[in-house]
């Protein structure tokens, strides 16, 4: 569920917090994603007259669809995507599963209706709301990692969390998901539809958490608060509070013990034995991943696997899957050149040089020769990073970054320019 209206209030409140960005943008990045969230997708788009994929066993492949062919696009564009599975649900989120039981349940009854009303809009939106990711979905799809040389995490609790540990730790980019709970667990930088259908042609939303904080004026714990008041996985809300009226709150009585003495309870009442203190501290200190031995290894991928148990186990086309392999083994090549901020550190401008003197005629052109020397020589001995070899390398990067108006590779001939 993540927290209600989370996404819009950012946007209203903190929109320079939120930046649209194509997915060649992350090319060299090390993206932590939620498997469970990406599974989820893969289950409700990955469809076929408006049913999951099976295979002739009557096998559910819509996941393994989608998990091959959405984590290829990443890796064709240079990402390096680790995904993070969940483990047990925390205690607090049990009343959350409980209600999501009940709902199920409603929608399985509003399901045998349409159906046997002949409705089918009605009977693909409760099919959707049926879809649940079960434990052999999360195994086939690490098998299918595995195979694919790309490595996953098993988190102890929550996904999200974990990923945002992984961020803060400096072990990845990014958390990507849908969300918005993963900046609750402080991620520094949050991806929304990274993993959507290229068919929607959705912009991928970068959400920046120190901007978020900064705006909006809370520290990370009021921030919490704030969530909390929206409506968290973790506990009930107050009533009639909304999204305008809690984030004025926090910022008037800074938390919620503050909020709960100066408001009136008999318009917003609490929740009966509310345990906004124990989602707070959840919070604040999620069971995560031990990130410090955590190693994140990219491996070449294994076609006679994949082979195996793609094709001939869950019957996809042998040349479809051929094709994909081809394309992950292509991609490692491309991502070996790493991303330009890599190559260099770019300090000073070049407006705050002296101007020298004018020039003319053939003695420019030696003063032009020689100072190209000097330069490229002292340049050695300061930075020896950059070899030769990288260079069409940095300027192919370049060419696919929109950062590249911020410095200008030029190769002319055989003589290289760097300012």
């Amino acid at each position: 569920m993540g927290i209600h209206g989370l996404a819009k209030l950012i946007a209203d409140q903190s929109p320079g917090a939120i930046k649209e960005q194509h997915i060649k943008t992350y090319f060299g990045r090390k993206i932590a994603i939620d498997a469970s969230m990406c599974i989820y997708q893969f289950l409700i788009a990955v469809r076929q007259d408006g049913s999951v994929l099976q295979n002739e066993d009557g096998e559910t492949t819509s996941h393994l669809m989608g998990m091959f062919y959405r984590t290829i696009r990443m890796l064709e564009h240079g990402i390096k995507p680790v995904y993070v599975f969940d483990g047990k649900p925390p205690q607090l989120k049990s009343a959350e599963l409980e209600k999501r039981g009940e709902r199920r349940a409603e929608a399985e009854k509003m399901l045998a209706q349409a159906q046997e009303m002949g409705e089918q809009e009605n009977i693909d939106k409760f099919t959707k709301r049926l879809v649940k990711v079960t434990k052999q979905h999360n195994d086939e799809c690490k098998k299918l990692l595995t195979l694919m040389g790309v490595p996953y995490i098993e988190a102890p609790c929550e996904a999200e969390a974990s990923c945002a540990a992984l961020v803060k730790a400096g072990k990845v980019f990014a958390t990507a998901t849908e969300d918005m709970d993963g900046l609750t667990f402080g991620t520094n930088i949050l991806l929304r539809h990274l993993t959507a259908s290229e068919a929607k042609k959705l912009p991928i939303q970068e959400f920046h958490f120190s901007r978020i904080l900064l705006d909006i004026g809370l520290t990370h714990q009021q921030f919490i608060d704030l969530c909390i008041l929206l409506g968290c996985d973790y506990c009930g809300t107050i009533k009639g509070i909304g999204p305008k009226r809690a984030i004025e709150l926090i910022r008037q009585h800074g938390c919620i013990e503050t909020i709960l003495e100066s408001i009136d309870t008999t318009k917003h009442p609490a929740p009966e034995d509310w345990l906004y203190k124990e989602a707070r501290a959840l919070f604040l200190e999620p069971e995560v991943v031990d990130c410090s031995s955590v190693e994140l290894k990219w491996c070449e991928p294994n076609e006679n696997g994949l082979i195996q148990f793609m094709c001939h186990e869950k019957q996809f086309s042998e040349e479809r899957i051929h094709n994909g392999f081809k394309k992950i083994v292509k991609s490692r090549q491309g991502s070996t050149q790493g991303r330009l901020d890599s190559f260099f550190s770019v300090s000073g401008s070049l407006s705050s040089k002296r101007k020298e003197p004018e020039v003319k005629g053939s003695a420019k052109k030696k003063q032009k020769t020689s100072a190209t020397s000097r330069k490229l020589q002292e340049k050695a001995k300061k930075n020896q990073i950059l070899h030769d070899s990288h260079v069409p390398k940095a300027i192919a990067y370049f060419s696919t970054s929109s950062d590249i108006f911020s410095l200008n590779l030029n190769l002319a001939c055989e003589k290289t320019k760097r300012a």
